[in-house]
């Protein structure tokens, strides 16, 4: 980077966000391990990412641009060469040909040599603006996106060739070199934006390509339909499945070897009115364990289950509908268990995260290792913690709620709407109301939100229809105090306008207490159970949204978003 040592670290240690030993520290890994100062001071931690592009922009008094949702015309992305747009990394995202001036994004917009080139080779003035690492790394997969474009052209083209000499062969069209490389484009490309799923849906005329990300599907690209066989195809041959079944759902999972990791992908493929869709799921490594704190945990709640952890029997469940980051929280969990004094052994599918110290297997259906399966040979291993990914069967359950019984501490995820409802789940599953009771020690609701941009924070009145939206979300007899004011995100650069930026989630913990317990041996409904939860200081998951808006970490609108009753 263009800028002097001591320059850059007198801006962070004025700045106060971090101290000369950690800088010191930072110089010294960056020598040894021949990288950039600035990518190990935001790769550690020391420094976050938007704070460090903030303090650049205003070090080289230039404005900050995040490209993750700027349209980018393929004209103008073309100025510059991919391979000199990934070597000087840069991103030309606008340009006035009236004015003559090329908007550029940079990471270093101290380097007065790539800026002259450009001037030179464009012949216009070019404006330089400073992005983040993840939005430039985004930015460069337009590059990708175009070859994208291209590659379903040529497929579609070789595909009109082949049905005109007959048959079209799936298995041997799907091994083309261009639908290999579209594949690998679309999986890179949700990689790069941090997407948790991509979804592969045909329509009557084309097929859609969208991803979701922090939680929000977003539209990526158009294909023309007569691809979408192929796509298909190619999905199924990755992840081992019959490519010429076309009738019924089919499960299966893969490993995709990336330029900067590896990545789990499990897939889901389901026949529609259009064709079949396919759901790809992508699970990637944790580079770190991530803490209850940062899972969103408020104090009251983190205080109970630190408690509950320290149980070395019974049961801890955490529910919610797909995606709602139940399985991170287990991890959680796990890494605070996971010490050299217990045996831990986990049954999932797939393994998510692999964690050093714990026995993990992998479910393999057709091996004939399934939940029930796996779990019966764990209680044979010596344990003293057991994980299942899920409990989704009776025979599960059972074998759950007896290792429960026996000694053991049983951590397992569960579909529910909320924490109340996981009683009634557990009886449809044929437990018996005394297991549970006797076996479960918390069961834990949860829901993913959205945080807002801490960059373009504000407060604002709420109006009286807010608050009446708010009374209705509230239990019976509710304490709580609506507050006169809450926050959002005006929308900058940082965050693409959306005043978003990161995710987190809500919770709500329902404890076993003996009250509870003559409830499920009576079994009484879910709404009983969830009042006199509420009765004994159980705070609801609306309830924890609201206090997390309250104090500026999300917005009411996000609470109500993802569990408006």
């Amino acid at each position: 980077m263009h800028i002097p040592e001591q320059i850059l670290k007198k801006l962070l240690l004025d700045s106060h966000i971090l101290t000369e030993e950690q800088f010191n520290s930072a110089k010294e890994e960056a020598k040894r391990s021949d990288r950039k100062l600035e990518n190990i001071l935001m790769g550690r931690g020391d420094v976050p990412e938007n704070f460090f592009v903030e303090l650049l922009a205003q070090h080289f008094d230039v404005p900050v641009i995040d490209l993750k949702n700027v349209t980018i015309p393929s004209q103008t992305l073309n100025l510059v060469s991919e391979n000199f747009a990934k070597e000087k990394e840069i991103v030309v995202f606008d340009f006035n040909e009236e004015k003559r001036i090329a908007k550029v994004a940079m990471l270093d917009p101290g380097d007065l040599d790539t800026i002259e080139f450009l001037k030179n080779k464009l012949g216009v003035e070019i404006a330089p603006f400073i992005t983040f690492p993840s939005s430039l790394k985004y930015a460069l997969q337009h590059y990708e996106l175009q070859l994208s474009g291209e590659f379903s052209k040529a497929i579609e083209a070789s595909v009109e060739r082949a049905r005109s000499g007959g048959e079209l062969d799936l298995a041997k069209m799907a091994k083309e070199v261009q639908i290999i490389h579209l594949v690998a484009r679309l999986i890179e490309n949700a990689i790069a934006l941090n997407a948790s799923d991509i979804h592969f849906e045909p329509r009557t005329n084309d097929l859609l390509v969208r991803y979701r990300i922090e939680g929000v599907l977003r539209e990526i690209l158009k294909i023309p339909k007569i691809v979408h066989p192929l796509l298909v195809a190619r999905v199924k041959i990755l992840a081992n499945l019959q490519i010429d079944e076309h009738r019924i759902p089919q499960d299966g999972r893969m490993r995709y070897e990336g330029a900067d990791q590896t990545i789990d992908i499990r897939i889901a493929i389901m026949p529609t009115m259009h064709g079949e869709k396919v759901e790809m799921r992508l699970l990637k490594e944790a580079s770190r364990p991530i803490s209850l704190h940062e899972l969103g945990f408020l104090p009251e709640n983190l205080k109970i289950i630190e408690e509950e952890i320290k149980k070395t029997q019974g049961m801890i469940l955490t529910t919610g509908p797909t995606g709602a980051g139940k399985t991170t929280t287990l991890y959680a969990v796990l890494h605070i268990l996971n010490r050299p004094s217990v045996n831990i052994v986990t049954v999932e599918d797939p393994i998510e995260y692999a964690v050093q110290g714990v026995n993990q297997t992998q479910i393999n259906v057709k091996a004939g290792v399934t939940f029930a399966a796996g779990l019966r040979a764990i209680v044979r291993q010596d344990p003293d913690i057991i994980m299942v990914g899920e409990i989704r069967d009776a025979e599960t359950v059972n074998i759950a709620i007896n290792s429960a019984l026996t000694g053991h501490l049983v951590l397992s995820t569960l579909h529910t709407n909320d924490a109340p409802t996981t009683i009634p789940r557990l009886l449809d599953m044929g437990a018996e109301p005394f297991l549970i009771a006797s076996t479960l020690n918390v069961a834990m609701g949860q829901r993913l939100i959205r945080k807002i941009c801490q960059t373009c924070i504000e407060s604002y009145k709420i109006s009286d229809e807010i608050i009446d939206l708010i009374k209705s979300q509230l239990p019976k007899n509710s304490t709580t105090v609506i507050p006169t004011r809450l926050f959002r995100g005006r929308g900058c650069n940082v965050c693409n306008m959306s005043g978003y930026r990161g995710i987190l989630a809500i919770f709500e913990i329902l404890l076993s207490t003996e009250t509870i317990r003559n409830l499920i041996i009576e079994r009484a409904s879910a709404d009983q159970i969830k009042n006199k939860a509420i009765e004994e200081g159980m705070t609801t998951m609306f309830e924890d949204g609201l206090l997390k808006a309250e104090a500026g970490i999300t917005t009411i609108d996000e609470v109500l978003r993802v569990i408006r009753g």
